[in-house]
């Protein structure tokens, strides 16, 4: 059986050597190791260039030896290639991790580079919702400057826009009511004394029992009705707003200076202290009677101004009245920023618009906030404590996630975090990072474009 299996082998490899006299070599092997002696098919190997003499021999001999060689010499250079890559591999992946995502910066470097650096602390994340407004005078500081009196307008001492002080006289009326009162009053107040002198000889003689009775009881009456007409005459100023005291004080002068007269005047004061920002009589002007001003000056104090919002029914529910407001212009080029608070939200829905008033305070010291002047305003409705909270400033995407970067002794360290809650202006930094660690704040892409710039020299 094996030398009939021989004969096959024999013929199939003259066939293949005759037919590809490349892979005599490898029919050579097969049939060697199925037993069949190298004699019987050494003319298969004939090459269609005739080997040089006696270099067949030594031909069949290395091509024997040179698999061998060749195998041995493979295998153990795949052995050292093998362990060499493995090696350095090793060498050149600790390398990376050794470095991965660490900037090495010196301290003039950074200052430098406008890199600022701050400490990780924990705070208030403040949720808003934009509402347009509209700036108007505090109701509160707002006043009007009115005749009271039936007269005409002698002296305007105030121009429109200048500044007065609360009690500041603004202007004199001429007043026909005002002299009656005055005179009414002062003769009240002279009628009174005789009459309290009258009451007190009666009273006198009486004690002696020197005067009757029924003169001092007299005496007594007439003077309790002079006493209550002097008063009555006292409330009728007060009611004209006039001083008593100053009248007779007044009056006083004007006797001793018969050419002036101050008892047709009448002054009309500022009620609070602002600016007059409207005039509305002039000089002459008769003031008083039905159909006439009412009012000669309008005062405001703008130092705090109101902002007028108009809330959706929506959004309502989450406003509440002390909240935060941060206030800019809405016209275009407008610049500027403020601060104020909620001090009134209205219970009350606007039928047409379906919306409620709110009212927000707003210092204006500087006088930069003008009534009428549209605004948006930025009210909070919620504040979430965080105990870490970083600036979105300090925040960059690395290889598609969220980093920032840790100051160091040798310089910046990228670190992946995850992100919590946030507001306008900051995100809550839920894990990789804690409080009292120093990042970058400020003008950290060029701590990404570094950490690029390495990596990419790197692969290189």
């Amino acid at each position: 059986m094996r030398i009939l299996l021989s004969a096959v082998f024999l013929a199939a490899g003259i066939a293949i050597g005759a037919a590809v006299p490349a892979v005599s070599d490898f029919v050579r092997g097969t049939l060697a190791a199925a037993g069949v002696p190298p004699s019987l098919f050494a003319f298969t190997a004939a090459p269609a260039k005739a080997p040089e003499a006696g270099h067949a021999e030594g031909d069949g001999h290395d091509r024997d030896e040179a698999p061998k060689k060749a195998e041995a010499g493979h295998g153990h250079e795949g052995h050292d290639h093998a362990g060499h890559a493995h090696g350095g591999h090793e060498h050149k992946e600790g390398e990376e991790h050794a470095e991965e995502g660490v900037i090495r910066m010196r301290p003039e470097q950074v200052a430098g580079q406008d890199i600022r650096v701050a400490t990780v602390e924990g705070g208030t994340l403040a949720r808003h919702i934009l509402v347009p407004g509209t700036i108007t005078p505090d109701t509160d500081r707002i006043a009007r400057v009115p005749a009271r009196v039936v007269g005409t307008v002698s002296e305007m001492r105030k121009r429109l826009g200048e500044p007065v002080q609360k009690g500041e006289v603004v202007a004199v009326l001429d007043s026909r009511e005002v002299a009656d009162a005055k005179s009414e009053y002062l003769t009240a107040v002279v009628r009174a004394e005789l009459e309290k002198t009258n009451f007190d000889r009666q009273q006198a003689l009486w004690d002696k029992r020197v005067s009757a009775e029924s003169a001092y009881l007299n005496a007594k009456a007439v003077y309790t009705e002079a006493a209550l007409r002097q008063d009555l005459a006292r409330q009728k100023l007060s009611a004209l707003g006039l001083n008593a005291a100053e009248v007779a004080k007044l009056a006083k002068q004007d006797e001793a200076t018969p050419n002036t007269s101050t008892l047709r005047q009448f002054e009309l004061r500022s009620p609070l202290t602002g600016r007059v920002v409207e005039r509305k009589v002039d000089v002459g002007t008769a003031v008083g009677k039905e159909g006439d001003p009412s009012d000669l000056y309008t005062v405001a104090d703008l130092s705090t101004v109101w902002i007028e919002l108009s809330v959706p029914t929506v959004e309502l529910d989450k406003v509440r009245e002390g909240a935060r407001v941060v206030v800019t212009p809405s016209q275009e080029g407008g610049d500027g920023r403020a601060e104020g608070k909620v001090v009134f939200v209205s219970p009350l829905l606007n039928q047409e618009t379906r919306s409620a008033r709110v009212i927000v305070a707003l210092p204006n010291q500087d006088m930069a906030w003008r009534p009428g002047t549209f605004v948006t305003a930025e009210v909070e409705i919620a504040q979430d404590q965080v105990g870490v909270r970083i600036p979105k400033s300090a925040l960059q995407t690395v290889e598609g996630k969220r980093a920032i970067f840790v100051r160091t002794e040798e310089g910046f360290e990228k670190r992946e975090v995850e992100l919590g809650r946030s507001d306008d202006d900051s995100y809550e930094v839920t894990v990789g990072l804690k409080p009292g660690e120093e990042i970058a704040v400020a003008n950290s892409f060029l701590l990404k474009a570094e950490l690029g710039k390495g990596k990419a020299g790197h692969e290189h």
